[in-house]
């Protein structure tokens, strides 16, 4: 699932290529990924020009002229690519839209969602979200933490604590604090507590700018898109040597997820 530094990688991407353009058409080829009926959508956004594309957590805003946003959220699976019906991936596309010539393809959305809005109607989904990780403060995140017994984790990865942490980032976040992801938060010392919050901000902020672990290209120019996948520390690296003190990853599973850490330098 597309975390904080996929989103903001796609966002960088969006600003330079929709960002002041005009949706000329909306396809949709999948009525449960949007929440609107198709004809309200098209209504809604078709000839309006894109003034901005923001970002919550692991959602993606397009800001509309005439004030409607669409609120996106990928989910599992899902990815944008953006080029002509000529170099299209040859995949479901579960939404497209045309800015003339060129189209933005939504794919892989089962599970994510593209959903119409207006600035009352998305006050109260964002309101769900916790304070974006890679910005939270030290304060903000002992307070947030206080009197958790989660593990550490379902913590990170709970979007109403923090938004913009999965799975992925969250492993190689307790990496960096070297800590175990299977620990509980009210068994943390003070200086642990300080060295997870201090993991955070650094670890996203690497991965935005390595292009994050996306496997797919946004465009076919795209060499930026996944230069993340060769720099992880621990997830999805079972088996393999730490590159700190040597000992092979292991994984384990906790409350349905995997877990990947190394046991001799995480404690």
């Amino acid at each position: 699932m597309p975390e904080m530094p996929e989103m903001a990688t796609y966002q960088k991407w969006l600003t330079r290529t929709v960002v002041g353009q005009m949706i000329t058409d909306v396809e949709v080829n999948r009525e449960k990924s949007i929440n609107v009926p198709v004809i309200e959508l098209k209504a809604a956004v078709q000839h309006q020009i894109v003034t901005e594309v923001s970002r919550r957590g692991k959602q993606l805003l397009f800001h509309l002229a005439n004030g409607h946003m669409l609120l996106l959220h990928l989910m599992l699976g899902g990815w944008m690519y953006w080029g002509t019906e000529e170099d299209a991936p040859d995949r479901t596309k579960q939404v497209i839209l045309s800015f003339s010539r060129h189209k933005l393809y939504f794919i892989g959305l089962r599970l994510g969602y593209i959903h119409l809005h207006d600035q009352q109607s998305a006050k109260p989904v964002l309101a769900k979200l916790g304070p974006e990780a890679s910005s939270i403060n030290a304060d903000e995140f002992k307070e947030i933490a206080k009197h958790k017994r989660t593990m550490v984790k379902p913590f990170l990865t709970n979007q109403a604590h923090l938004s913009g942490i999965g799975n992925c980032y969250a492993d190689e976040i307790c990496y960096h604090a070297k800590m175990i992801p299977l620990r509980t938060i009210d068994s943390l010392s003070s200086k642990e507590l300080a060295a997870l919050h201090q993991a955070i901000a650094p670890t996203l902020q690497a991965a935005a700018d390595a292009g994050g672990y996306m496997s797919h290209p946004f465009t076919s120019s795209d060499r930026l898109t996944g230069g993340m996948n060769s720099k992880l520390y621990v997830y999805d690296r079972e088996g393999e040597a730490c590159f700190r003190c040597g000992n092979p990853i292991i994984r384990q599973e906790a409350s349905k997820k995997n877990v990947f850490f190394c046991q001799v330098c995480q404690h």
